[in-house]
């Protein structure tokens, strides 16, 4: 019962910094239905194995708790309120510039999302997408970091019709962010933001990668922070440094679909790729879509920017 406790909920007590927990505790939606069907199992062993009842009403008092933190991201219940402007915004990890380029650009094509977050993309990516995106009215940011390569870049994507934005590169950490503010945007700020993954020794870095979130999201200047967090809301950092903001995907009842990895099969891991916004910032649609060549899945939302933070949006036009 313990054991059972200790795996499914570490991060009510504080123990999801710590591997392994800190990375099986990603994966606590599957873990509830482990314990679903461990409950019968054990229900039936009653009649034969003493003590299994108590064992299995340990279980149960455990499936109910976690499914209490985990249900709520799979149900729409944030009303989407009327006015204000409308605001694309796209998030993806490129997996080290491998991902297909024409397909970045195609989806961007397609659907003229505002701005986009591409992580893992550095010069070469870059240099290979400002060709094919930037007749469509984009221009691209990017910023480099500690890693070599595209592994340590980020490349923010801006909609020209967005004006006179100001960027901000910040290399502090080992992924490095962009940040966008002024102009079209008004008092808005944009993030396209990474961290590092909770990999065994990089914990520590990871954690504070991700408390790095509440500086924006509990400060007074309304934001979007798009791209790949590598945390789930079963992370205690990254609920803890996500409060004051939305998440979309949850906002839209789509906070359980994965977006990493592509290998898996559609319904099978975490979620770590986000967009999330500052209070009052509503999503009114959520999609994941696959791009070629990534082990993530790109993310696109439209939200609602509340009347007086932006001086108005509108979509890209097309190409004369």
């Amino acid at each position: 019962m313990a054991g059972v406790a200790l795996l499914t909920l570490p991060d009510l007590i504080g123990l999801d910094v710590i591997t392994p927990l800190a990375q099986l505790v990603a994966l606590r939606p599957y873990l509830l239905v482990g314990l679903a069907i461990l409950v019968p199992v054990l229900l039936v062993l009653t009649r034969w194995v003493r003590g299994t009842l108590l064992a299995a009403a340990g279980v149960i008092v455990v499936l109910v708790i976690a499914a209490g933190v985990v249900a709520p991201r799979a149900v729409s219940t944030t009303p989407v309120p009327a006015g204000g402007h409308p605001l694309t915004v796209a998030a993806f990890n490129t997996y080290s510039g491998g991902a297909d380029v024409a397909g970045v650009a195609a989806l961007i094509r397609d659907e003229r999302p505002d701005l986009v977050s591409l992580v893992e993309a550095g010069t070469t990516f870059r240099s290979k997408l400002a060709p094919l995106v930037e007749p469509l009215g984009y221009h691209l940011v990017t910023a480099v970091g500690e890693p070599d390569g595209d592994l340590g870049g980020v490349t923010a994507v801006v909609a020209d019709h967005l004006g006179d934005v100001r960027s901000s590169i910040y290399t502090a950490t080992p992924f490095p962010r962009v940040e966008l503010e002024g102009g079209g945007l008004g008092e808005l700020r944009f993030v396209a933001f990474h961290t590092l993954a909770p990999r065994r020794g990089d914990v520590p870095q990871w954690h504070s990668d991700v408390s790095l979130v509440s500086q924006w999201c509990a400060g007074p200047q309304p934001a979007v922070i798009a791209g790949d967090f590598n945390a789930t809301f079963d992370h205690s950092v990254f609920r803890s440094a996500s409060a004051g903001c939305g998440d979309a995907a949850a906002q839209r009842g789509d906070g359980l679909v994965p977006t990493w990895p592509t290998w898996l099969p559609g319904w099978l891991g975490p979620q770590i790729d986000h967009v999330l916004a500052t209070d009052p910032i509503v999503a009114e649609t959520f999609e994941v879509r696959d791009l070629p060549g990534s082990d993530h899945r790109a993310v696109l939302t439209r939200l609602r920017i509340p009347d007086g933070v932006m001086p108005g949006t509108g979509s890209p036009s097309p190409p004369q």
